[in-house]
């Protein structure tokens, strides 16, 4: 009796060893496996667009997104997507049929935003694909993209285009609006005036494409007669130029169709120079009083 316990003692331990060597030899294994198509390193940047927005849903449309490709084996393929706020790692698998490399990345799931993306890179140019909600009642649950590759560089001279025009559609305010003037009700024999509600829009001065707040020193002189809103997007620009991901849908708006803006990071903090710092500061002071106007600005 004591041998045969003694036996299976050893078989045991045998056993145990051969199944740790094995585990061992196959993380080896999968730590050596040679990267593959390292071209395809890097930030793919483009429109990351709802596909099926429910009506009553407030969610913005179209936001821009970098999915970023770190290495690529035969058994793996690891990245990040980056896009309005949330930076979540990426883990899939990579075929290749032709010209056509075809990817299965998942977020890890544990976010109430994470999803599965399904995309293709075609000779090596354009990546194109969809995106699909781990959760089935997400409001958006599959998105659509077609992103082509961009080389990230901070530079703190690119300004806001000079050809467009800020207007902050995310927080309209909605006020009583005469119809007609009391002249032309009297031309019209009307006795009352009549009203109706219209949205009224925050709109940007020509100012945020003016002044640089990464490399100009700003001043008290420089801020007193600005707008909430020309402060505010001043502020961000700086944070854009580093490449932060944005949460809010009011700052998004104005960055997202920006050429030069890529979504490279959810905290730049430490990336920020001394100019860049001051800078925020006194910005942030002046909009605590600062007062914005409201205008009629359709769409």
């Amino acid at each position: 009796m004591k041998k045969l316990l003694c036996l299976l003692i050893v078989i045991t331990l045998f056993s145990c060893n051969k199944k740790e060597k094995n585990t061992n030899e196959n993380l080896f294994d999968k730590t050596q496996e040679n990267e593959l198509m390292t071209e395809l390193y890097g930030s793919w940047v483009g429109d990351f667009v709802s596909e099926n927005q429910d009506n009553d849903d407030q969610e913005m449309h179209v936001n821009k997104i970098n999915i970023s490709i770190k290495k690529i084996t035969h058994s793996e393929v690891i990245g990040r997507s980056i896009v309005a706020g949330n930076n979540r790692p990426l883990n899939g698998r990579m075929t290749k049929k032709g010209n056509t490399v075809s990817f299965v990345l998942n977020e890890p799931g544990d976010d109430k935003n994470d999803g599965v993306f399904e995309f293709e890179i075609k000779n090596d140019t354009l990546l194109v694909g969809t995106w699909t909600a781990n959760n089935p009642k997400k409001s958006v649950r599959v998105r659509s993209f077609s992103l082509t590759k961009k080389d990230f560089r901070y530079n703190p001279y690119v300004m806001l285009p000079n050809e467009g025009i800020y207007v902050d559609y995310q927080n309209p305010k909605v006020e009583k609006v005469a119809i007609m003037d009391e002249e032309e009700a009297e031309n019209n024999n009307e006795t009352e005036i009549e009203y109706e509600n219209a949205s009224l829009y925050r709109i940007a001065s020509e100012s945020i494409m003016t002044i640089n707040s990464s490399t100009q020193k700003l001043t008290e002189s420089d801020l007193k007669n600005l707008r909430k809103i020309d402060l505010e997007i001043l502020r961000n620009t700086i944070f854009a130029r580093h490449g932060l991901t944005f949460k809010t849908k009011t700052v998004r708006q104005f960055f997202d169709q920006v050429e030069w803006y890529i979504p490279i990071s959810s905290d730049v903090s430490s990336q920020l120079t001394k100019i860049e710092k001051e800078n925020i500061a006194i910005l942030k002071r002046f909009e605590k009083y600062a007062e914005d106007n409201y205008d009629s600005f359709g769409r």
